[in-house]
């Protein structure tokens, strides 16, 4: 299995949560704000430990295999929103698209 796809299925699992309203919870629009904000925040940090994890391996020599999981990790998080963002905007063509 290569980092990808061990990647994938990892961040899979821990996306499967995310889908699961918790027990006796109602959707409110202060819940899907924190966690879009945490979304943003978790993509932020994986964006900026890419970066170190790069820089490191070209000023110290830092472990080559934490460099290639940084940034697999980093261009998974980058088409993850790319994805997003693209289905975001074909929902808003439906949206304009609809007859008022």
């Amino acid at each position: 299995m290569d980092v990808r796809s061990s990647l994938a299925a990892q961040g899979y699992g821990l996306a499967q949560g995310a889908t699961r309203p918790a027990p006796g919870a109602s959707p409110s629009r202060s819940d899907a704000g924190e966690a879009f904000s945490e979304a943003i925040r978790s993509f932020t940090d994986t964006v900026q430990n890419g970066e170190r994890m790069a820089q490191a391996a070209l000023t110290t020599g830092a472990d080559p295999h934490s460099l290639v999981t940084a940034l697999a990790q980093t261009e998974l998080a980058v088409q993850t929103a790319v994805t997003v963002r693209d289905r975001v905007v074909e929902a808003y063509q439906e949206i304009l698209r609809m007859p008022v």
